[in-house]
């Protein structure tokens, strides 16, 4: 018995050597994101996955979510919220907010997981190093998506217009795993909170990742027969998009893999988050836990 539980290792450790051969020096940008955020055990199992990355010579950069951490204390706090087209109408007070629980309790939450599980994290927002520039989001075609008849304005909720790899590349090509926290500063000095996938896409780019990978809540992109879907490629998405299969939330997610795919990243990967360990089965297995968009 215990003969062929050591196999078993074995045959693991062995699996795992051709992909750590092959992405050593090389960068991977990691969503992270949904259930894996907020249960106990894949918390821990998340931030052993990182610093064992690390160990292993990849250059891991996390940028992180918080949405249900920033409805939470709104709610605490007796303020109101709404949703336009999916997105937080998010005025100067909300902002505020955001930026406190985004750049602060969230943020620091994940480096303290990561140095304890043996790391050395460091944690950033938008305005470290000028790091990411942002701009008002344009809601004019999500307004005449829904036909509005009234021009909704959400207030400090931003796209990326520009990114100064700079202070990521000296952290992480040192000892260092870089935590991202997806608020932008305006040419104005307003704070913008971006979404998280947005922001992770954007630096896989820049840095020219050799994956990025985005965590969810459910098992990658599923056929309409409910099987999962794998090693599609930019055609393959577009066909998907346009029969209905892909849908819904899962739209804007595969599109940021897809811009991703086309500024310069070698492969994308949207993995199970709910799954122990996921992104080191997802890197260094063969069978994987979701799915490969490759260009």
């Amino acid at each position: 018995m215990k003969e062929k539980i050591a196999n078993g290792i074995a045959h693991v450790l062995i699996e795992s050597l051709p992909y750590i051969q092959k992405f050593k020096g090389k960068t991977v940008v990691i969503k992270y994101g949904g259930n894996a955020m907020i249960d106990e055990n894949l918390k821990a199992g998340f931030a052993q996955d990182i610093v064992l990355m690390k160990l292993v010579g990849i250059n891991p950069i996390v940028v992180h979510g918080g949405g249900p951490q920033i409805g939470s204390l709104l709610e605490r706090l007796n303020i109101s919220t709404e949703f336009v087209n999916g997105m937080r109408v998010t005025n100067s007070e909300t902002m505020d907010i955001v930026e406190m629980v985004l750049g602060g309790q969230v943020n620091k939450d994940i480096v303290n997981l990561i140095n304890m599980a043996g790391g050395k994290a460091v944690g950033l927002t938008g305005k470290d190093g000028d790091f990411i520039r942002a701009r008002k989001i344009d809601m004019t075609q999500f307004n005449k998506a829904s036909g509005a008849s009234e021009i909704f304005d959400i207030g400090h909720v931003g796209e990326v217009s520009s990114i100064d790899p700079s202070v990521v590349k000296m952290l992480s090509q040192s000892d260092f795993i870089p935590v991202i926290a997806p608020i932008g500063v305006g040419a104005d000095g307003r704070s913008y909170n971006i979404n998280a996938d947005l922001v992770a896409g954007k630096v896989a780019e820049v840095l020219k990742a050799e994956k990025l990978i985005l965590l969810t809540n459910i098992p990658g992109i599923l056929d309409k027969q409910g099987s999962l879907l794998t090693g599609l490629t930019l055609e393959n998405i577009d066909s998907l998009i346009a029969d209905g299969t892909i849908s819904g939330g899962m739209i804007p997610k595969t599109r940021c893999g897809t811009d991703a795919l086309k500024g310069g990243v070698s492969s994308v990967h949207i993995i199970d988050g709910r799954v122990e360990h996921a992104v080191l089965l997802e890197l260094f297995t063969d069978q994987g836990v979701g799915t490969l968009l490759i260009n």
